[in-house]
């Protein structure tokens, strides 16, 4: 029996909302400047999950400490205020075509430092589904015309490496609660956008296109980074990026499902390439023997597993899923495993990789 994928479904999942949400928000273009409408999706992400979260309080998940702020701090300066303003101006330096496929690189950044500073394991296997799923991308995402290279291809460019930086820093803090994190990201970059769009001349659209997009935003945006930041515990960042990457096809998809828009001409190949990339992704095995250093840390946990069988104070429920700061000592086995929140450490020359298909 293939084991359990925790962070798949959900990074599938994450990647279809927010893809979803592209081809809504597009049909919003025209009634308010770019900037504003991306705060406007931001913030009515942040305003619907923080007032889930006082209905509807997450009791079972570590919440955010004063330690975790500067990370969380820097991922949201880079991904929520950063990044957008340098994609506006790139988008106004060059042709779509190029931006659409130059768009792709966030996923080759973000791995790449996964692999090379945040210690995600890599193999060969990654590395082709890898490949595979952003050939799908830039396939459903190619327009004829001119593609070239300007500087408004280099702040594009930008836009993705500050991105990649943003994945990357959110793993860190990935244990604690997603939805708080989701809800902080949602209204301090939707308020940066808003008040830098209104700063420079835009406006606000009407009430009706206003909550539109602010709805818009609670699904696409809200929902799917929550799922987003739990994929991250579970997989690692390179990983939930490559899966990630499925966004534009799913935007494509509903684009032609919903508001009749023509095929992309590479359709059928963009989803044989990135359900080949997919597939060696949820077939993936790697198991050798590793060592865990001694970590103390707060989050959700079960004991259920071979990480977690530490003593609680008298009177505890440890009943099915809680959170508690909890301390692991060092110890050496060997297991199936992914670059979870425990499994973030280096590998040597005979880890083995294989598919667990027969």
């Amino acid at each position: 029996m293939a084991p359990k994928r925790p962070g798949v479904f959900g990074a599938l999942l994450a990647a279809i909302l927010f893809g979803a949400a592209t081809p809504l928000a597009s049909r919003l273009v025209g009634s308010a400047t770019p900037q504003v409408l991306a705060g406007l999706l931001y913030l009515g992400s942040g305003v619907a999950l923080g007032a889930s979260m006082l209905v509807w309080p997450a009791a079972r998940e570590a919440p955010l400490t004063r330690r975790d702020m500067p990370v969380l701090g820097a991922a949201i300066v880079l991904g929520g205020a950063l990044a957008p303003l340098l994609l506006l101006v790139g988008l106004e330096h060059t042709t779509a075509a190029s931006a659409s496929l130059l768009l792709n690189l966030e996923v080759v950044f973000t791995a790449l430092l996964a692999w090379l500073a945040f210690h995600d394991g890599f193999s060969a296997r990654v590395g082709v589904g890898l490949t595979l799923i952003l050939a799908g991308a830039v396939a459903v995402s190619w327009q004829p015309g001119r593609v070239g290279m300007a500087w408004g291809a280099v702040a594009i460019a930008g836009a993705c490496a500050c991105w990649a930086l943003d994945n990357n820093l959110t793993q860190l803090v990935s244990a604690k609660d997603p939805r708080q994190i989701a809800t902080l990201k949602g209204l301090i970059a939707g308020s940066a956008n808003l008040a830098m769009g209104l700063l420079v001349g835009g406006s606000l659209p009407g009430a009706a296109r206003t909550m539109a997009a602010m709805g818009i935003g609670v699904v696409g945006y809200g929902i799917s980074l929550t799922l987003f930041v739990s994929a991250l515990r579970s997989l690692g960042t390179a990983r939930v990026a490559a899966l990630f990457a499925l966004a534009p096809f799913s935007g494509v998809v509903i684009a032609i499902v919903v508001f009749r828009d023509r095929a992309p001409t590479l359709l059928v190949p963009a989803l044989l390439l990135m359900g080949a990339g997919i597939w060696l992704y949820v077939s993936e095995h790697h198991e050798h023997a590793h060592r865990h250093e001694p970590l103390t840390h707060t989050h959700r946990h079960s004991h259920d597993d071979s990480h977690h069988d530490h003593e609680h104070p008298p009177g505890t429920t440890v009943d099915g899923t809680h959170s508690h700061e909890h301390h692991h000592p060092a110890m050496v086995h060997s297991h199936a495993h992914q670059p979870d929140v425990h499994h973030r450490h280096g590998h040597g020359s005979r880890v083995r990789f294989r598919s667990n298909i027969p």
